[in-house]
């Protein structure tokens, strides 16, 4: 089979896919195609796929550096488009020694605000002249359409320099009242910490950075907010609290209570989040945990108490602030979702 089969092959099954309602696509040999829809995975026939074939499918994907990059580091991210469909993240990957792949739909058109149902003290977030705004929480928890309605209100509202760092880039942003470039890690920047580095030279206003894996990179994005920048960057934690712990259990003892004190200036807002099933079964409704930076929060990171962080956000709602529990109770209340998705969430 050549590779022009190949891409038609696998756009087949995409196509499939986007008419079933899919947010994801697992390829792994020994089983069928299987679609994630509404947070279920459903199998999408019956035909077993072969090891060659999902590699055939990887190689009319990606570039002939791109595979044996992949043959090298065993797994490698990418996007690309099926015109007319969607747009895709993919990871390929080894398991048992064959190849798997994994796309995630990304919706063509970025979605506003109102779309997602935010509530308005994002919008307040997106005015700050400078500061450090995390969105947080699980592998496909949604971040990534957060970060990008928020790029969005801003390159539609404010005439700004906005720089974008992003593994792989998802949703692609025209230029707007804003001047806004997108560079994918890997293609257009070696590293997260060389391309924020590099864009610090660019004169921005705003800084998307797709995640603050490493030191030096938490470093570098704290200094750029010190220094006068609004910088949006995603991590890997569930709450307002375990946020900032593990960004500051990242450096060295001797350096903590710097960071501390830094953390304690810039941070302007932390959002987490978790997507939970629509009582009407049309998708997902994301429930978002809202820390805003007040002199009380302030404190408790300068002080290292932010075990304490908890209780400011349940008294700080005339802030915009919002605990998981209150999240939950309020979409339970409002009839968006289930009581029994909920549950498990809002323990003692």
């Amino acid at each position: 089979m050549n590779q022009t089969m190949e891409r038609a092959q696998i756009e087949d099954i995409l196509r499939s896919s986007k008419e079933r309602g899919a947010s994801d696509v697992h390829l792994t040999a020994g089983s069928p195609p299987v679609f994630r829809i509404n947070g279920t995975l459903t199998p999408y026939g019956s035909e077993k796929m072969k090891p060659v074939i999902i590699d055939g499918f990887v190689q009319s994907l990606i570039t002939e550096d791109m595979y044996q990059q992949l043959k090298q580091d065993r797994d490698i991210d990418f996007s690309f488009g099926v015109t007319g469909v969607a747009r895709y993240r993919v990871n390929c990957f080894y398991q048992r020694g064959a190849l798997s792949m994994a796309f995630r739909t990304i919706p063509t058109e970025v979605p506003s605000l109102e779309q997602l149902g935010l509530p308005p003290v994002i919008k307040r977030f997106l005015t700050k002249p400078h500061g450090l705004i995390l969105v947080t929480g699980p592998t496909g928890s949604g971040k990534s359409t957060t970060l990008a309605a928020m790029i969005n209100e801003i390159n539609q509202t404010m005439y700004k320099r906005i720089i974008t760092l992003e593994d792989p880039i998802e949703y692609l942003h025209s230029h707007r009242k804003s001047l806004i470039d997108q560079r994918e890690i890997g293609i257009d920047a070696p590293r997260f910490s060389t391309g924020l580095r590099s864009a610090l030279r660019q004169d921005p206003d705003v800084i998307l950075l797709g995640e603050m894996r490493d030191l030096e990179t938490i470093a570098t994005a704290v200094t750029a907010a010190e220094t006068g920048h609004l910088v949006f960057a995603t991590v890997h934690t569930a709450t307002a609290a375990s946020t900032v712990s593990r960004i500051i259990d990242v450096f060295p003892s001797e350096q903590q209570d710097q960071i501390r004190a830094q953390l304690a200036n810039v941070l302007a807002g932390v959002i987490s989040q978790r997507l939970m099933p629509r009582s009407d079964g049309t998708g997902r409704v994301a429930a978002l945990e809202i820390m805003v930076d007040t002199p009380a929060v302030s404190n408790l990171i300068r002080t290292g108490k932010e075990y304490q962080i908890q209780s400011v956000l349940q008294t700080g709602k005339q802030y915009g602030m919002q605990t998981m529990q209150m999240a939950l109770q309020d979409l339970v209340s409002r009839g968006l979702i289930p009581a029994s998705a909920a549950t498990p969430y809002i323990s003692g």
